[in-house]
């Protein structure tokens, strides 16, 4: 049922967005960690990109139901087909564990080198307190940014969210930036913090191999901005 698809999206997106969150005031505002809190934040958030697509075909299938005449309240309760439509008999439990297993990860999810590269500078960020001794304001920033980069570039393994990958862009123009505005960088932790933007920049912006496919949402999962504009030549 379209509703239950849904439910289950709103249940993993926002609950997982709330864990990140006290994830982030813990050092800032509590002064400490919890080590149980951390595992928990990391579980709901590794369920994020597994949920958008279904949550997406469930949107593209109300859409194209209304489109086709019928009430939008009426499928999102009780389910409809699609005209022209086939059943889907592709699910194969009797395959091989190790074959449902990998379709079960990898279908619509996919870590490039890119965004795995992302994700460890984050990781790096949240404990710049130890690695660079950076201090105050500093590490406060370290943290709360190195906590979103891990979220967004986590969030951007799924494919048709890949283009969440480009907030990274902004957070590693405010990394290259914070040193000079912000108090508590020593010299080694001023050029971590330069050198982590400057990668964070670089690494977000190929998108990575996508190979699923979701119809018209393509070109927004594929979305790669041109760094140039390529004149275009008059012909006579």
């Amino acid at each position: 049922m379209p509703w239950l698809v849904l439910l289950f999206g709103i249940l993993i997106v926002p609950l997982g967005a709330v864990s990140v969150f006290f994830i982030i005031i813990q050092p800032v505002v509590i002064g400490t960690w919890c080590t149980l809190c951390l595992v928990g934040a990391l579980a709901m958030l590794l369920q994020i990109p597994y949920s958008f697509d279904e949550i997406l075909a469930t949107l593209q299938f109300l859409k194209a139901r209304r489109l086709q005449g019928r009430p939008w309240w009426y499928v999102l309760l009780r389910g409809d087909t699609m005209e022209g439509g086939n059943a889907d008999y592709s699910d194969n439990f009797a395959a091989p564990a190790r074959t449902i297993l990998r379709e079960m990860l990898l279908t619509g999810v996919s870590v490039p080198w890119t965004l795995a590269l992302c994700t460890l500078a984050g990781v790096v960020l949240m404990f710049t307190r130890v690695l660079f001794g950076t201090a105050g304001q500093a590490a406060d920033n370290d943290h709360i940014i190195g906590s979103l980069v891990i979220t967004f570039s986590i969030m951007a393994w799924g494919e048709m969210a890949r283009p969440l990958r480009f907030a990274n862009i902004g957070f590693g123009a405010w990394l290259m930036l914070a040193p000079w505005v912000l108090e508590g960088y020593s010299g080694m932790a001023t050029g971590a913090s330069l050198l982590l933007g400057a990668a964070l920049v670089l690494l977000s912006y190929p998108p990575g191999r996508i190979k699923t496919h979701y119809g018209a949402w393509d070109k927004i999962a594929h979305l790669t901005p041109r760094l140039t504009h390529r004149p275009r030549h008059a012909h006579g």
